[in-house]
């Protein structure tokens, strides 16, 4: 496990493209000058132990010395001593459609790229609760098992696509059906099951399985993405849009947020529903909701003692500074014998 203690000086590694576009600046500058003032055999002539080679070297130790105190200033510590500790909150599990439905742009940027952004805003806002991850088409598939680890879940989150699951549909059951399983019988937590989706193409027995779930202690919220109006869903390749899906008789497919669904769901589960379109209500009310249920005390691992690595990075640094300094711009016997870029020729 690891920290970064003061993000904010990874703008320092700014400086980085800024020295290469002066160089590139400079070496074209040069080019023209020496133009100017004479032919190549005559400057070949005038200078001949002057080397490409060690000036590009010289440029890139400058950038790599730069990264390291860049690095050091951002201070990374490095967890060395795990340690239990009680906790108190409730078990989230956090069910993401990831169908090919869900890269509809009917909602910006996308309907998956907002479910991770609301996800994202929630867990933000989480105290000491437990969370887990599941990604869902056609069949469920576990991503990230119940931990308090926020940083996993949000890395885990930020990797989810629509082709990660071959089997394409919206298996709400599949989803909640898992779930289940992620919670401790034996810890008496409150469960809370999250599922984000546009509700399409569901199966038939969704709201049946989530009125059993709610049965065995687990109350499930819906949160819906996308427009009633729909739009078409995008085929691309590396970003590029090629077309859009089309039926069976070549008319360009349309899909909608199903809200009744969702609705049936989280009412059969003593939940609610909520639209996702805005962020700020979605966190508010499931803010309001969490600190409404009563917090259990579990048991919880996590790093307690972090220890400073700035020292290498600075070390390496200085060293790289040091042997730019000594680093000249002139060819050396082993160079001429290697005869890079070709400057005997």
């Amino acid at each position: 496990m690891y920290q970064l203690d003061e993000k904010t000086w990874f703008w320092a590694l700014g400086v980085i493209p800024v020295i290469l576009i002066l160089f590139l600046v400079l070496q074209l500058w040069k080019k023209g000058a020496q133009k100017k003032f004479a032919d190549k055999q005559t400057l070949k002539r005038l200078s001949p132990n002057q080397s490409v080679f060690k000036s590009t070297l010289k440029v890139i130790v400058l950038c790599l010395a730069f990264a390291c105190f860049a690095i050091a200033l951002v201070n990374p510590k490095i967890g060395t001593k795990l340690e239990t500790v009680k906790r108190e909150g409730v078990d989230i599990v956090f069910a993401i459609d990831v169908s090919k439905s869900m890269v509809a742009e009917d909602i910006a940027p996308n309907r998956l790229e907002k479910s991770k952004q609301l996800v994202t805003q929630i867990i933000n806002n989480l105290a000491s609760d437990r969370i887990g991850i599941i990604a869902y088409a056609g069949q469920a598939f576990p991503q990230l098992p119940i931990t308090t680890d926020y940083g996993a879940a949000k890395m885990f989150l930020q990797n989810m696509n629509t082709d990660m699951l071959s089997s394409q549909g919206t298996a709400i059951n599949e989803a909640i059906k898992l779930a289940k399983t992620y919670f401790d019988n034996e810890e008496q937590t409150n469960r809370v099951l999250i599922i984000i989706s546009d509700g399409e193409d569901h199966s038939e027995d969704a709201v049946s399985v989530a009125e059993d779930a709610n049965d065995e202690g687990i109350r499930i919220f819906t949160i819906g993405v996308g427009d009633i109006k729909g739009g078409p869903i995008p085929i691309k390749k590396n970003g590029i849009l090629l077309n859009y899906k089309k039926d069976s008789q070549g008319e360009t497919v349309i899909t909608r947020l199903n809200e009744e669904v969702l609705k049936s769901i989280a009412k059969e589960a003593d939940g609610i529903y909520i639209n996702g379109a805005n962020t700020d209500v979605v966190v508010e009310n499931i803010r309001e909701i969490l600190n409404g249920m009563e917090k259990t005390e579990f048991e919880a691992k996590q790093f307690a003692d972090f220890k400073d690595q700035f020292q290498w990075f600075l070390g390496f640094g200085i060293f790289l500074l040091l042997l730019d300094v000594f680093l000249l711009e002139r060819k050396t016997a082993w160079l001429k014998k290697l005869n890079l870029f070709n400057e005997n020729l």
